[in-house]
């Protein structure tokens, strides 16, 4: 358990928090079970070289217990630098096997359910939960169930310091009550700076405004038509995780499979939505498929988010969610993708004009598709 320091900032109410080190837990001595190999393989050599005479035996092996040393104890960005082997070895077999590039097939989808995502994360399926709607991504290598809700709160920055303390505090006992089951692995918070399509500007004044055809409701409408889009708006999430492995019990109770694990995820869900809304906070709901598609897809291609957001039909499906690459070219050019070809001109039929960038080819042709 963690101790906190606390003392009070001169001229104001906030008390600064001074955290200690995070503890690590290793097997033996704080060491993990792949420092110990290589220190085991250091020290074997070692003694081998003692018994067998010392002398040169040492000088022999001397590259060997060094170098387990050296992986054991020295570290490359706060981890040692036997941990970053699987890393390294995993990279280099993907450059031997040319798989350090990603093209999507678009006539030949994927399985139904699983996201169209490259690398690691072409594993993460999809699970639509019948009674809240919500998107559920299932990590089965780390037997994670993964949910997104979007969050609404005022500036905190403009606040008052006594506000700011107890906005503080209430945020902590939110974690302190998603936590206390012990199911949760993770509970992440995202907040995103986006464009702003404009949408929520022009529906307020269709709303609320006044259209009379006056000076002032012109400019007005003029004003919101110009500079809505070049506005950036603030984009808070929450992504709660259960630990499929830890609740193996409570899911085989609920059912087992992914609809028990869906269940045991509920509940927790219900806690954080609780103890958010009892922290002042204003959670928006549970993001959904369409919501989730258009997320991935904004982070992998962020000038095309303001318009999928003031389209809305546009990105909402998950199977197209994640890259695509193709070959673009001229306008006599062809763009494939797998087996597909579509010429230009194509193109230029679905979309009124001639495609301006490689993104809006491809997403002519997969609304061709579709």
């Amino acid at each position: 358990m963690s101790t906190a320091t606390e003392r009070k900032a001169p001229g104001s109410e906030l008390t600064p928090v001074k955290f200690s080190r995070l503890t690590r837990r290793g097997v033996l001595l704080g060491l993990s079970a792949s420092q110990l190999i290589t220190l085991g393989i250091g020290g074997l050599s070692l003694l081998a070289a003692f018994y067998g005479g010392a002398g040169m035996l040492l000088a022999y092996t001397a590259p060997v217990w060094l170098f387990a040393v050296v992986l054991t104890w020295v570290t490359i960005a706060g981890r040692p630098m036997v941990e970053w082997l699987p890393v390294a070895c995993w990279w280099l077999w993907r450059t031997t096997g040319g798989q350090l590039l990603y093209r999507r097939r678009i006539v030949k989808p994927r399985p139904a359910g699983n996201l169209a995502l490259p690398g690691d994360m072409a594993r993460l399926r999809e699970h639509l939960d019948p009674e809240t709607g919500a998107c559920m991504i299932h990590d089965p290598r780390q037997a994670t169930l993964t949910v997104v809700c979007e969050v609404t709160h005022p500036a905190f920055v403009l606040l008052d310091p006594g506000e700011q303390q107890r906005r503080v505090t209430s945020w902590g006992r939110v974690l302190a009550t998603a936590c206390r089951s012990g199911r949760i692995t993770t509970l992440q918070v995202l907040e995103r700076t986006l464009p702003d399509s404009g949408s929520g500007l022009a529906e307020w004044w269709a709303e609320h405004g006044t259209d009379d055809g006056t000076w002032a409701a012109t400019t007005y409408r003029e004003l919101i038509e110009r500079a809505g889009p070049a506005g950036e708006r603030h984009a808070t999430t929450i992504s709660l995780s259960l630990d499929m492995k830890v609740a193996a019990r409570q899911i085989r109770t609920a059912g087992g499979g992914i609809r028990g694990a869906a269940a045991v995820l509920r509940q927790e869900m219900s806690t954080l939505v609780a103890a958010l809304r009892s922290a002042d906070l204003t959670p928006s709901g549970w993001l959904g498929p369409g919501q989730v598609a258009v997320i991935l897809r904004s982070a992998y291609d962020p000038a095309v988010a303001a318009t999928l957001e003031r389209h809305g039909r546009l990105g909402q499906e998950l199977a197209a969610a994640g890259p695509v690459a193709a070959v673009f070219a001229d306008v006599d050019a062809r763009i494939k993708a797998g087996d597909l070809h579509v010429t230009s001109g194509d193109l230029e039929r679905l979309i009124g004009h001639a495609p301006t960038s490689p993104a809006e080819a491809v997403d002519a042709a997969v609304a061709a598709l579709a």
